[in-house]
């Protein structure tokens, strides 16, 4: 027997998901027919290993599938069939695995299922609000403009991944090339002068000069230790934070880091907003937009507070007043919305907003790297030249000494 995990609709048209036991996959898609339920995907539980590596390979195709998007949305404003524009769309994906995902798509909608519920199939490979999307457009007849705007907000998303990405991986490398040359200088340079100090009377070496000798030899004598030490102490870390109650506290004192809080606070509002104006000009009802634009606020403290505004919302209250009282995004966010609610104009006034304080992040990026890299360049001069000083004052000393004999 093999276990079998399910996503499946039930009689009222709700989706459920949960695990079954069968021989086959065929039995299992039978059994839960027999129970009344529609399977939209059914597929053998993997192991950790492998659900890691499908969730890495699934957000690798996500990133890939805005293109994909984009060229369907045209071809249906152009007015062609949508199992003729997703064949064409398909056709010019150049990764196959992509590819193969999105045949199956295209099989789903020529035996008569819808596009959202095609893409709701595929599980984790779409991100929740592509067949919210489609929904709404099926809904409104308008199905190639709520694809285009799907399409035209993915893009946004990955272009300011990309920004951050790309922003700290220079004082990243910084970093690490500011610890190789301390080492370097620890285990290599440093000792090439013990033999010459050795000799020196006790007490006659400069005080730095001791210290930067000890802690060389300290390094290579325990060396591997301190690297199972460290090893042990990132993957005990990894391991609590990987805990929804670690998680929750690391992000909301994150959240009051000078310089980086703001930061992150940002970020994280600028894809909030951006796809909650997005779903709601797409016709998506705002409770449950509100919940998909949850999806993609990757904060936990400030995903979980939104979680509550959304209970707040589906039981008829407002969005300000809620998002007010949490004090989760900046002052200028919640002026945005306020005046979006009261004109009507929300959708509208969140994509401005997403604008906004996009341009915003930018800013803060390029100040804060501007202040951390020479940061890092000054701080790796002062290690190296307190080193190179420590060495060069017991040398000095020496010819002092020989001198006044």
């Amino acid at each position: 027997m093999a276990t079998f995990e399910y996503r499946a609709l039930d009689r009222t048209g709700a989706q459920v998901s949960g695990r079954t036991e069968a021989a086959l996959r065929d039995a299992a898609v039978q059994a839960l027919r027999k129970a009344g339920l529609r399977p939209i995907s059914v597929e053998e539980a993997r192991g950790k290993a492998a659900a890691k590596a499908g969730k890495r390979s699934d957000a690798r195709l996500r990133r890939l599938s805005g293109n994909f998007f984009a060229e369907l949305g045209v071809l249906l404003q152009a007015g062609l069939p949508l199992d003729r524009a997703l064949a064409i769309a398909v056709d010019n994906v150049t990764d196959p695995a992509l590819a193969t995902r999105l045949g199956e798509i295209v099989a789903a909608v020529r035996e008569g299922a819808p596009l959202s519920a095609a893409l709701m199939a595929q599980g984790e490979l779409f991100p929740g609000l592509a067949p919210a999307m489609a929904e709404a457009g099926e809904a409104n007849g308008k199905l190639g403009e709520a694809l285009a705007r799907l399409a035209q907000m993915l893009e946004q998303a990955e272009q300011q991944r990309r920004q951050v990405s790309s922003a700290m991986t220079y004082p990243i490398a910084l970093s690490a090339i500011a610890l190789g040359v301390m080492l370097l200088m620890l285990l290599f340079v440093v000792p090439q002068f013990e033999p010459l100090f050795a000799s020196a009377p006790p007490g006659k070496l400069p005080a730095a000069s001791r210290v930067v000798m000890e802690i060389s030899r300290f390094v290579r004598a325990n060396g591997l230790v301190l690297a199972g030490v460290i090893a042990v102490a990132v993957f005990a870390a990894r391991q609590a934070l990987a805990q929804p109650a670690t998680a929750l506290v690391r992000d909301r004192l994150l959240l009051q880091v000078p310089q980086i809080g703001p930061l992150v606070r940002s970020i994280e509002t600028v894809r909030f907003s951006r796809t909650l104006g997005a779903l709601i000009d797409g016709g998506v009802p705002l409770p449950v937009a509100l919940a998909l634009a949850r999806r993609t606020v990757g904060n936990r403290h400030m995903n979980a507070a939104i979680g509550e505004v959304v209970d707040i919302v589906r039981q008829g209250g407002g969005l300000t007043a809620p998002l007010s009282e949490r004090g989760i995004l900046p002052a200028m966010a919640l002026s945005f919305i306020r005046t979006g609610e009261e004109t009507s104009q929300l959708g509208p006034m969140l994509g401005r907003l997403a604008t906004v304080i996009d341009r915003e992040v930018g800013v803060r990026i390029e100040r804060t790297i501007a202040v951390v890299t020479p940061a890092i360049v000054v701080s790796l001069g002062v290690m190296v030249a307190v080193m190179v000083a420590s060495i060069m004052a017991a040398i000095l000393g020496f010819n002092d000494l020989a001198v006044s004999q």
